[in-house]
């Protein structure tokens, strides 16, 4: 019933960008909040981004190279990268919550990824020459 879908993943070269799509069924983006993580082999998964209705954040590790929106009507979220690194590659998940907590800080805790409520099954991003 409830489902998180991503889209857009694909293999783009250092320097390029990529547009990655995430989108909810069986609840609203009203009532949940959506985080992106990625996870590259053999390494932890990292929060990256956040948004929800009082606020949006980035990680540091990707300040200045990502923008994240939402169309509500579409049950749409949107992460926009650019100036793509090698070091980016990784599996890019989307995920929910039901709560506003959002913030630059609180993304990269252990149990800020464990308040996700729902789950998608990630899109690969792969930055190679």
């Amino acid at each position: 019933q409830e489902q998180v879908v991503e889209s857009g993943g694909g293999l783009v070269q250092p320097g390029g960008s990529l547009n990655l799509t995430c989108t909810v069924s069986g609840f609203t983006l009203d009532d949940y909040g959506i985080a992106w993580f990625r996870q590259a082999p053999g390494k932890e998964r990292e929060g990256v981004s956040c948004i929800n209705d009082y606020r949006w954040s980035y990680a540091p590790s990707v300040k200045d190279r990502v923008t994240i929106s939402r169309d509500k009507t579409k049950n749409t979220v949107y992460l926009q990268m650019r100036s793509l690194k090698p070091r980016d590659t990784a599996v890019y998940y989307c995920a929910a919550r039901p709560d506003y907590y959002c913030s630059d800080y609180g993304i990269q805790l252990r149990q800020y990824e464990n308040g996700m409520r729902y789950w998608g099954k990630g899109t690969q991003v792969s930055v190679s020459s």
